[in-house]
């Protein structure tokens, strides 16, 4: 799966009050979650970020409670992958359940500058920038996970093997 889009760039330890702040967990609406994603960190994330970009952070990402509510947040504003350093286990699971990529690179991508244009390839976990050619690697999404993936995340892949 190949994956087309401009980076938002963050830090280290951007958790999930940052992600979604806490005063919006008490509503599912992916609409209204999307409004509030990042405003902790970046208040006008919604407003500049396109469907299909790319969030490009640094190492924890995800830390803090369990709620779903950060990476639906992040997916339903149109982000379409997030790479860091690390993620919060929780989060990376939480992520692929519902159907957000997530790649952990483990050499350093701070070089990656807010708006550059990458392209992604989660077969091969190889990222690259579009404007200089620089590439970085990162493990490549498992088997498993990418079916995830492919079925919309673990209610849609549990649904589907239920009728096979």
């Amino acid at each position: 799966m190949i994956i087309r889009g401009n980076a938002h760039t963050f830090g280290d330890d951007i958790d999930t009050d940052v992600i979604i702040p806490a005063r919006y967990l008490n509503t599912f609406d992916h609409d209204e979650l999307a409004r509030h994603a990042m405003e902790g960190v970046e208040p006008n994330f919604y407003k500049r970020v396109t469907r299909g970009d790319i969030i490009v952070a640094g190492a924890n990402f995800g830390s803090g409670s369990s709620r779903e509510h950060a990476p639906i947040a992040i997916m339903a504003t149109g982000v379409a992958l997030v790479i860091a350093r690390s993620f919060a286990r929780i989060f990376y699971r939480n992520s692929f359940n519902i159907g957000l990529p997530l790649l952990e690179v483990n050499e350093d991508i701070g070089g990656i500058r807010q708006d550059t244009p990458l392209e992604v390839n989660l077969d091969t976990g190889l990222i690259k920038e579009l404007l200089t050619n620089k590439v970085y690697r990162a493990a490549p999404v498992p088997e498993f996970m990418q079916e995830l993936l492919s079925a919309g995340g673990l209610m849609n892949y549990m649904e589907k093997k239920r009728r096979v």
